[in-house]
């Protein structure tokens, strides 16, 4: 008498294997399945500070990344601006210059960072300042990625290098310019001038506490995700 075919035998591991492959694929919801949104943040050591807050906030919906390093003053962007972008096709890029730019400094000064308000040499005068954003902003325009500008958070008194509304003067030229182009403003400026002493590392400080930065970044989060909201919609109609 003919004998049946007994059924495939898998070994276990495989077996095992088999099911965690499809109790994951099961559990992978549409927005995770989704790719997701590629997002650049420029700028110096307060956007290094709040920068974990937003990639926290964000993390279901973007890859959120730092480029290496501080971005120091708009000088330092003309010059290294090319290499942060790299060959990514970001979706939102959130920028800003400012707080070096509009530091004094002397190389005698003891001062950390050899800031000295009084003595020193500011870095970048005003009328350079808009042209140097004129030219970034036109490089980062050609990105094809969604800009937001984000103004440049306030100068506290007894800031050693900073003299205070220099915050105000250059926000203000910055602001003709992205007026100029288009650019979406994320008003950093107006968030940090409400925060209390606490929130300052110290007093005279441009830099904030842990909390301080927390702050920053759901405002930074807040604005990127209007603008990746937009986009969708965008592209949603386009389809339609």
């Amino acid at each position: 008498m003919k004998q049946m075919a007994q059924p495939k035998q898998f070994p276990l591991p495989a077996l095992l294997l088999v099911c965690l492959l499809m109790i994951s694929l099961l559990a992978t919801s549409p927005a995770q399945a989704a790719e997701k949104a590629k997002v650049l943040i420029i700028g110096d050591s307060i956007s290094i500070g709040y920068t974990p807050h937003v990639r926290k906030a964000l993390s279901e919906r973007a890859e959120v990344k730092h480029h290496k390093g501080n971005a120091q003053h708009t000088g330092t962007g003309l010059e290294k601006l090319d290499d942060w972008l790299g060959e990514e096709e970001w979706d939102v890029i959130h920028f800003n210059w400012g707080l070096w730019d509009l530091c004094y400094r002397h190389p005698d000064s003891k001062v950390q960072g050899k800031r000295d308000k009084v003595n020193g040499t500011l870095t970048t005068p005003l009328e350079q300042y808009g042209e140097n954003l004129d030219t970034l902003v036109s490089r980062l325009k050609e990105t094809g990625a969604e800009l937001i500008w984000a103004s440049t958070t306030v100068v506290p008194t007894g800031e050693a290098g900073r003299k205070v509304d220099d915050d105000l003067r250059y926000n203000a030229m910055a602001a003709n310019v992205m007026s100029k182009h288009g650019i979406a403003i994320n008003d950093l400026n107006a968030v940090s001038r409400t925060f209390p002493e606490g929130l300052f590392v110290k007093p005279g400080d441009v830099h904030y506490t842990k909390e301080g930065y927390r702050k920053l970044g759901a405002v930074v989060a807040e604005a990127i995700t209007r603008k990746l909201v937009s986009e969708q919609d965008e592209a949603t109609k386009s389809e339609d």
